[in-house]
């Protein structure tokens, strides 16, 4: 535990995605002594390393902070649940542990956007450094880095005839959505060891913990950048014991994520200047861009009842399925524990005359009535799930300060849905999940379809069920965005404009949120600045 005014080198505030993988490479040298704070505790909780277990820690208040957002006027005036990790490890912790990177083409756009060295070229070598992939080693995978990358440990047969229905449905087998092509269906890989979850905190932290010059606090929840003039040279953090602060001799990096991170800038005065002055806050720094550009990808669900017991459902309606899968899991590593439920993707155009994929299906061996901060809530019923998830939508959102204080909650806007591009992608995504459930490889499994129902038809139909059934798919980025106009927060070297030793590293910084999960892509960005931060430090040396 540092002591009140300990000095460091770096400073980085969150232990999650990103702040491990920066903890663990910034003391791999021995030269620099680096303190890690984490508002949330230890990830000792089990349900964090039982693959399966995230159906619990979904609503665990202990290591999630159960964010909400505001009420959604295009979805009815619903707000979206928001599940983020308040452990260590964060959202890594505790999220589906899909390993997906987006398309190529994201990246050359952020380098299009004048962020120079983003480019897919750049960055995938930072995808194999951090990666230790089942499979080997290959010009896109690497062998050996902190991150284990699995292949399904499970074979249902669900799963097998859910991804013999998509291509019947016309989209092309792809044994690898992260090789050289990303369009088609297959199997997902899953950020997963020896049938455990494999969180940044256990791929990086395990070893870096044990470094003499790598202090971590947990139960450390930043409230403040200490800045003198314009430079940042500290932390303030709430502890048990109180309020403490420590100093950093070079950098404070902020880790917080979408939503922490920009909340910490404008608690420390950095931000939009009406907004800080409206609460009261002293206006260090008028940074426009900060809160602003909160992108999510959007997603339905298209559920249905099957005829036979080849769902997970029965997890939770069934105590004889519950005992069995937990003694197979605990003996011998096997059963569907070992697993995530999300086997078969499929990554589509809504229109043939896209360049590139803006649909990604998630196949699930499972049907759930909800999924909010009341838990994951399975049918009833053996049943599986088609999820269309828009991948490029045109909304664009706001993290606020709700007041002045540290602990409180931010205020989140996505302004889903607001372009009728939007919806007509989900409207299209419907249809294409209904014509995978059509195909002749289900109708003997597929008794019913549970949603939205066969009484949902319409192109106004459908689109009135997605207002009411829709939810954000729970990757936030942007809110710090990269680049170099007027809106922008960071340089392309993750430097804060206008501050001097402050970065932010996390999936905050991103321009335009990839076509995929964002877990992945959050702990290349860690890796890229990790090297960054010391190439800008032998510099200043």
């Amino acid at each position: 535990m540092p002591d009140d005014a300990d000095t460091y080198d770096y400073i980085v505030t969150g232990a999650g995605s990103a702040g491990c993988v920066l903890a663990a490479r910034l003391t791999e040298s021995g030269r620099h002594r680096v303190l890690l704070l984490e508002a949330g505790g230890k990830d000792t909780n089990p349900w964090i390393h039982i693959p399966m277990g995230y159906a619990k820690t979904f609503v665990d208040p202990k290591v999630n902070w159960k964010f909400e957002s505001e009420p959604e006027k295009e979805l009815n005036n619903r707000t979206m649940y928001q599940p983020r990790g308040k452990v260590l490890g964060g959202t890594s912790s505790i999220n589906g542990m899909i390993y997906m990177r987006g398309n190529a083409a994201d990246y050359d756009q952020w380098r299009q956007l004048g962020n120079e060295g983003w480019d897919y070229e750049s960055v995938l070598p930072y995808f194999r450094k951090a990666e230790d992939n089942q499979r080997g080693a290959d010009p896109y995978h690497g062998a050996g880095g902190p991150l284990r990358v699995s292949d399904q440990p499970y074979e249902w047969e669900m799963a097998k005839a859910l991804l013999e229905a998509c291509q019947q449905a016309g989209i092309p087998y792809n044994p690898d959505f992260n090789g050289a092509r990303q369009e088609g269906c297959g199997y997902y890989q899953t950020t997963t060891r020896d049938k455990r979850r494999w969180s940044t905190a256990a791929a990086y932290l395990k070893m870096a913990r044990k470094r003499p010059n790598l202090v971590i606090q947990t139960h450390a929840h930043a409230t403040r950048v200490l800045l003198e003039g314009t430079r940042a040279v500290g932390v303030e953090f709430q502890t048990p014991r109180g309020v403490q602060t420590a100093r950093a001799g070079r950098e404070v990096i902020v880790s917080g994520g979408a939503y922490g991170s920009p909340q910490l800038l404008q608690l420390s005065g950095i931000g939009p200047a009406q907004h800080l002055t409206d609460l009261g806050i002293p206006v260090v720094l008028d940074l426009p861009g900060v809160g602003s550009n909160l992108q999510d990808h959007f997603n339905t669900y298209c559920t249905y009842r099957i005829s036979r017991n080849l769902s997970l459902n029965a997890l939770q309606y069934s105590l004889p399925h519950r005992l069995k899968a937990g003694a197979q899991y605990v003996l011998f590593r096997t059963g569907p524990m070992t697993g995530n439920g999300m086997y078969v993707g499929a990554l589509v155009r809504s229109d043939p005359r896209l360049e590139r994929p803006d649909l990604q299906f998630n196949i699930s061996v499972w049907s759930t009535i909800d999924r909010t901060a009341k838990g994951i809530i399975s049918h009833p019923f053996p049943g599986i799930s088609i999820s269309p998830v828009h991948l490029a939508p045109e909304g664009r959102g706001t993290v606020r300060l709700r007041s002045r204080d540290a602990l409180a909650p931010p205020e989140i806007r996505f302004n889903f849905l607001k372009s009728e591009n939007d919806m007509r992608v989900m409207v299209a995504g419907v249809r294409i999940a209904r014509s995978i459930a059509r195909q002749h490889a289900l109708p003997k499994l597929i008794v019913q379809e549970t949603a939205p129902g066969s009484a949902i038809y319409t192109d106004d139909d459908i689109a009135a069920d997605v207002r009411a059934r829709g939810v954000s798919n729970l990757h936030p980025v942007g809110t710090c965005g990269m680049g170099r106009g007027p809106m922008a927060v960071v340089d392309p070297r993750l430097r804060v404009h206008g501050i001097a030793g402050l970065r932010v590293v996390d999936a905050s910084v991103m321009p335009v949120i990839v076509a995929g999960n964002t877990n992945a892509p959050t702990i290349m960005i860690a890796e890229k600045a990790s090297d960054m931060i010391q190439e800008d430090a032998q510099v200043a040396a």
